[in-house]
């Protein structure tokens, strides 16, 4: 409730209950009745010490609506419903709330599922996006000199558009891939490989920074496409965890590379042009839904599975 309602100018002023004159109410005693206003406010009332409440015709306020008995009954379901979780069933005291999932393992399920489809669905758009590419470099200092290179290799045809050796930092040739890379990749959608999962030393901004020096965050006027971090541009890792959706325990909800020792499903190799395509090919099962999902995913455990709602919206998609 606001601390004060200021009145309503030009209304009569009634400072206590007892001067208002018989046959004006006020909405909420209106509702009581099972009428509404049917009017503008004739008066207001001062209740509160500070606040001023309308005051209507009781001769000319109507009737409420009234629901049917078909609609009570779906209103009366519809509140039943949220005490029930739409996944596994069960039902709680308190209502659910959003998502309407309880919180004996189905919010977190969801959660993890919910993060796997969104990645499907990136993923989809990169595959159909013929601007989308993917940005590979390698460009470590004590790298074999065939693995100083970059590619540029588009998502959806797997074809290379562009690929050369990096060139030592400050040099000629390390000048002539940055512009080449920058005119390449304007407006298009660049996809990279690593984020904070990955090898640092296939981050884009690797091609601008100096040797040793930690990467800065947030773009570079000149080179936006090697902004590290970035949501702008999405990574392989970020939306192959999302889909794989593996986790350090049960009821973490940040999915991220597996640490067990298995390798990641694209190629890491010193070709780059080569692991481009292996990325492209990752994105393309991604988007048709082939590629595995860890075999311990939240959603397949408890054998809920996921609300059908969901899946016929996964389905139209």
């Amino acid at each position: 409730m606001p601390s004060s309602i200021p009145p309503l100018p030009g209304l009569t002023r009634y400072t206590w209950w007892g001067a208002v004159p018989e046959g004006l109410l006020t909405k909420t005693q209106l509702d009581r009745q099972g009428l509404k206003p049917g009017s503008d406010p004739v008066g207001q009332v001062l209740y509160h010490g500070n606040c001023y409440a309308p005051l209507y015709e009781v001769t000319a306020a109507v009737a409420k609506r009234t629901c049917s008995p078909a609609q009570r009954a779906a209103l009366d379901r519809a509140r039943e419903l949220q005490h029930e979780c739409r996944r596994c069933g069960v039902r709680e005291d308190e209502p659910l709330g959003k998502g309407r999932y309880c919180d004996r393992g189905c919010r977190y399920a969801m959660t993890m599922w919910e993060q796997h489809d969104q990645a499907q669905t990136l993923a989809r758009e990169l595959v159909a996006d013929p601007a989308a590419v993917l940005l590979v470099v390698d460009v470590e200092r004590d790298a074999l000199p065939s693995a100083q290179g970059v590619a540029v290799v588009g998502v959806r045809d797997h074809q290379v558009l562009y690929t050369a050796q990096a060139g030592e930092y400050g040099t000629s040739e390390r000048g002539e891939v940055l512009d080449r890379l920058d005119a390449l990749l304007a407006d298009r959608r660049v996809v990279e490989e690593p984020d904070h999962m990955g090898p640092s030393s296939r981050y884009p901004h690797r091609l601008i920074s100096q040797p040793g020096q930690p990467l800065q965050s947030g773009p570079d006027p000149q080179h936006p496409w090697a902004a590290p971090h970035s949501n702008v541009y999405p990574s392989v890792a970020r939306i192959w965890s999302a889909w794989f959706a593996w986790t350090n325990y049960p009821g973490d909800t940040i999915a991220s590379i597996p640490q067990d020792g298995a390798g990641v499903p694209w190629s890491r190799s010193l070709d780059v042009a080569e692991d481009g395509r292996s990325m492209a090919t990752l994105l393309h099962r991604i988007a048709d839904g082939t590629a595995p999902v860890w075999e311990r995913a939240a959603w397949t455990l408890d054998g809920h599975g996921v609300p059908a709602v969901l899946s016929r919206q996964r389905t139209a998609a």
